[in-house]
């Protein structure tokens, strides 16, 4: 998930526009983009739907025996 965001960001034509729409500090933003922090899920989530990404969940099987 953070490789995606890192990859919408760099698509992003302003990062102080996108830290004004969410909210976000710009060097909270900086330091995520570096690779030096990580960022809360809330403000992950936050900056994920306004860059449009998306995660979901995979379907996989479920054995019998619950292992």
């Amino acid at each position: 998930m953070s490789e995606l965001l890192r990859q919408a960001l760099a698509e992003a034509p302003s990062i102080r526009a996108i830290c004004r729409a969410t909210g976000l500090q710009p060097s909270a933003l900086g330091r995520f983009l570096a690779g030096t922090s990580s960022l809360r899920l809330d403000l992950a989530d936050r900056l994920a739907a306004h860059l449009g990404v998306e995660s979901r969940r995979r379907a996989h099987k479920v054995s019998k025996g619950g292992k």
